[in-house]
């Protein structure tokens, strides 16, 4: 099946976990097929789905969280079904240079990530998406999958909840909701760090039996959610206050950036300066107008109490 590579049926009911390669690490992913009674459904085809091809039922539509080069790797497999995207991430998957868009990359770093969309993530550009909204549902025969809009990572960012009859709760697949140690992403031009936040206490509220993420962590269940999705959240608190403690003297955003908030310093992530750049100044424009950060001349900042 390939080195790594597992499947996870969720009781007896119809979603399976198809894992990525190391659990879904980066740039792998975990998928999930949901069967029902009517037609099938493949979740996020990433990396994971190529070497399963020739076993897989045929879906009959692909369901994506977002439009990220991760999520659509597998997508390529499927030309003949439809792509369902959120609306507000569906343009991002008509052409390669609207894909491109979403990350926002300088030109030097956006050149290189070009060529790996292509070669590293098979992209093929969609110019028909099917769009969905928050709130609706997919009927497979028995089995319901409900839309769940949770902006912030992109504009159109969605969770699936799965549900079926005598299902205890059902399903809710996080997509990139991934509750890692890394805590949430929120760099590109089309995220958002508010957005985020109240993204994260929506899914809380959602009663469910089994909580999926795309990277890293699997399936989970509902106190084990709970645990990491407090530890998850608390990452963007411990960036702010590691940036307010830093601003005691006058420092430049290019200052924040080199120091890095949201990588580690001395990590080789070609990307890390510009999602630095995006993240920290979403920081900084809240913590300025809630009065904690003062904006001095020449385009520096200081905390207010300083």
């Amino acid at each position: 099946m390939g080195e790594g590579l597992r499947d996870e049926r969720l009781g007896d009911g119809p979603v399976c976990v198809l894992y990525g390669e190391r659990g879904g690490r980066y740039p792998s992913g975990n998928s999930l097929l949901i069967e029902g009674e009517r037609e099938s459904a493949l979740v996020d085809a990433s990396l994971a789905v190529a070497p399963r091809r020739d076993r897989l039922p045929p879906p009959a539509r692909l369901l994506h969280s977002h439009c990220h080069e991760d999520h659509v790797a597998g997508s390529h497999l499927f030309p003949e079904v439809p792509w369902h995207f959120h609306e507000l991430d569906a343009p991002g998957i008509r052409s390669l240079e609207a894909m491109l868009e979403i990350y926002g990359l300088p030109g030097e770093i956006e050149a290189g990530f070009r060529e790996l969309l292509l070669r590293r993530f098979h992209f093929r550009p969609r110019p028909d998406p099917a769009v969905f909204r928050d709130g609706d549902v997919f009927d497979l025969g028995g089995v319901a999958v409900e839309v769940v809009h949770t902006p912030g990572h992109t504009r159109g960012h969605s969770c699936f909840h799965v549900r079926w009859p005598a299902d205890g709760g059902g399903a809710l697949y996080l997509g990139d909701i991934d509750l890692s140690s890394f805590g949430p992403y929120y760099g590109d031009a089309w995220s958002n760090l508010d957005d985020f936040e109240r993204s994260l206490e929506r899914v809380r509220a959602i009663e469910a039996r089994w909580y999926v993420t795309f990277h890293h962590i699997g399936v989970l269940d509902r106190a084990s959610f709970r645990e990491r999705l407090d530890r998850y959240a608390a990452v963007i608190a411990k960036r702010e206050e590691r940036l307010l403690a830093y601003l005691d003297a006058p420092r430049s955003l290019d200052d924040i950036v080199r120091h890095r908030f949201v990588y580690r310093p001395g990590d080789e992530v070609p990307i890390a300066d510009p999602v630095e750049r995006r993240s920290m100044s979403q920081h900084l424009e809240r913590l300025v107008a809630g009065g904690r950060v003062e904006a001095l001349a020449g385009g520096r900042y200081r905390r207010s109490d300083a």
